[in-house]
């Protein structure tokens, strides 16, 4: 190899790439040049782990793979790509995900250095988690269209993934969804709930039938509808979507006819509604159009047009044949995942979206438009992966050499700032967010929560694990010494559907939560809080002292001095349950953000500053790269980005 010639790289720093352990995490866009760079740059020791297999889609931009790869394990073909430009490297690849048990500190205790190149917050927060445990440097990146960002984690030292607030993911009123869409994300969402009503994971909260409760549809909302729907003793028997569908075999033209139809004019019925609204035009498949244009066969066709009524029910009736016999194969109790690369899982929520966008008069979308916003897409770059790639590894070099004061976070931009520069740099390290719930001296948060409704099982799946992002979490009552949950598979399932307060966890309670698999350890002080219709549950605030009544705040601000490190205590970064889940996005995608109006370096809560924005700016732009430290997150606001649940 040439960078093993003498004088390409120090003798030292030559020595140490020999003799380094490397761990990527991710054979994605960014994964696959990483991987390369490696093994080019004289890396001998290295091993890769990624769960995904290739896709057609993956071959734009993700170069170790070819055309006769699709299907495969991404990691072993990585692999087996990388060995080809040098056959001596010792590469051990796993197909697996880095999640699961079987990765915990020890593992991660055995590697010099760990790169990251995943697709979700999730993992991210995780193997974020592992390495401060572990002690072991990481290197995190990720690319958004023409933005890059990599950034170096080192415990004690810097920030960790999780210091600052991520963006909360966007939601949208149940009643919005279910009863009246005015555009074509709500009707995207919609789908996306039918899907998995249908066939996937279940959830009361992505109910898709008209929603009686809605506060504009007034007090007697669908009276006609749940007349006609009464039996003999004038009750309504309530079926859930997927006992229904599977009691009519999943028969489109049935499923169809309720969707449609009858739930449309449901919702005719509820008057109020359409008193400002042009109410929507019911279908029904009898009525659909005979014939009509067969779909394009070809995928770039078909993903670009927008097909009518009568081919989307056409479309509807073909995946939902597919879907049926997929699910048909699963085991008991087993369900579908949506996934915007399974054919037959896309073409269902795009006909759905259609069908109900054409039926309340919402301009209709193209298949390649619903899947960017069902799917949170940003087009992904190689020239930015490969770039990014490389700044990755030249921090690993620095980290070697033992200089991790240079390794700075440095942010890629399609155009140049003030000083010309399109590779942008921090000032300083970003130090750790002292009130931080993952990498503090002793992790602590605040939990929000409706004890009198909350059961345990949400407490564990919705809070702890989808919120807090933690893995199989034992949760104690402290001062009772009560084991509320065990990681123990079976021990406290007779806890499951009992609220909290009946197991004591009330307002001003204190649970002690530890993730021995994540080797982590949380304290949670509960207070409790009465939500409001379409609020949350629960609210996670990681600083207590975001919680003081407003004139202490005021008080405290008033003695604050005005700084530009964002470390001065006011951070408040919060979970909300509405949307706290991660959601998986593209290949290779971390998306950078930026808030103009806040020159520090973190975005944990700046400190109060006396300066105008436009002040703010003028310095950025005289004094060149921005002390303000852009988050790294999985969502950005923007009129090309619809982030769902």
């Amino acid at each position: 190899m040439a960078a093993q010639i003498a004088g390409v790289f120090e003798s030292e720093l030559q020595e140490k790439i020999s003799n380094a352990k490397i761990l990527v995490v991710g054979a994605g866009g960014i994964g696959c040049e990483i991987l390369k760079n490696l093994v080019l740059s004289g890396f001998q020791d290295i091993e890769i782990i990624d769960l995904d297999t290739i896709d057609v889609s993956n071959l734009n931009r993700q170069f170790l793979f070819h055309k006769e790869h699709v299907g495969k394990s991404k990691a072993n073909v990585a692999r087996e790509s990388a060995l080809s430009f040098n056959p001596n490297a010792k590469i051990k690849a796993y197909h697996d995900s880095i999640t699961t048990s079987n990765y915990g500190v020890n593992f991660f205790q055995q590697f010099k250095l760990v790169l990251n190149a995943l697709d979700n917050r999730a993992a991210r927060n995780h193997v974020n988690r592992l390495c401060l445990t572990a002690d072991v440097p990481l290197i995190e990146s990720g690319t958004a269209g023409y933005n890059g960002q990599v950034e170096l984690i080192k415990r004690g030292l810097t920030q960790c993934y999780e210091c600052t607030p991520k963006a909360a993911q966007k939601t949208f009123p149940g009643c919005t969804i279910r009863n009246t869409p005015s555009e074509p994300i709500h009707c995207i969402v919609w789908a996306k709930h039918l899907y998995n009503q249908l066939f996937g994971e279940s959830n009361e909260d992505e109910d898709v039938s008209p929603d009686t409760a809605d506060p504009e549809a007034g007090a007697e909302a669908g009276e006609s509808a749940l007349a006609a729907e009464a039996n003999e003793k004038g009750n309504v028997d309530r079926v859930n979507t997927r006992t229904w569908a599977q009691q009519c075999g999943y028969d489109p033209e049935k499923i169809f006819n309720k969707l449609f139809y009858d739930d449309i004019n449901y919702l005719l019925s509820m008057s109020n509604l359409w008193k400002s609204r042009t109410p929507p035009n019911p279908a029904k498949w009898d009525a659909l159009e005979e014939g009509g244009e067969a779909a394009p066969t070809d995928t770039v066709l078909r993903d670009q047009k927008v097909l009518s009524l009568t081919e989307s029910a056409k479309v509807f009736a073909e995946s939902i044949t597919a879907l049926k016999e997929d699910f048909g194969k699963l085991a008991e109790g087993d369900h579908l995942v949506w996934d915007k690369d399974d054919k037959h899982a896309m073409d269902f929520v795009a006909a759905c979206a259609n069908i109900r966008a054409q039926i309340f008069n919402i301009p209709r979308k193209s298949r390649f438009e619903i899947k960017s916003m069902a799917g949170n897409i940003i087009p992904a770059i190689a020239t930015t992966n490969a770039i990014t790639a490389g700044v990755v590894v030249m921090h690993a070099f620095r980290v070697l050499k033992g200089e991790l004061d240079k390794c700075k976070s440095v942010y890629m931009r399609l155009r140049p700032n003030a000083r010309n520069q399109l590779f942008v740099p921090d000032r300083t390290l970003n130090p750790p967010n002292p009130k931080c719930y993952v990498c503090a001296a002793k992790p602590e948060v605040t939990l929000k929560v409706d004890t009198k409704n909350v059961t345990v099982k949400e407490l564990r799946d919705d809070i702890l694990i989808k919120a807090l992002n933690m893995l199989n979490p034992d949760v104690i009552l402290d001062g009772k010494g009560t084991i509320v949950i065990s990681s123990e598979e079976g021990e406290t399932d007779c806890n499951n559907d009992k609220k909290l307060e009946e197991l004591q966890i009330v307002d001003g309670c204190i649970l002690k939560v530890d993730d021995f698999v994540q080797n982590y350890e949380l304290t949670v002080t509960v207070i409790h809080k009465d939500p409001a219709r379409d609020e949350s549950s629960f609210d996670i605030v990681a600083d207590p002292d975001s919680l003081k009544p407003k004139e202490d705040e005021d008080q405290k601000m008033d003695d604050a001095q005005p700084s530009t490190s964002g470390q001065n205590g006011n951070s408040k970064p919060t979970t909300s349950g509405n949307g706290a889940a991660a959601a998986d996005d593209d290949d290779d995608m971390c998306i950078v953000e930026e808030d103009a109006e806040k020159p520090s370096t973190s975005d944990a809560g700046a400190g109060p500053s006396t300066s105008s924005a436009s002040e703010k700016r003028k310095i950025e732009d005289s004094e060149g790269p921005s002390t303000k430290k852009p988050r790294v997150s999985n969502d950005e606001d923007d009129d090309d980005l619809i982030v769902i649940n």
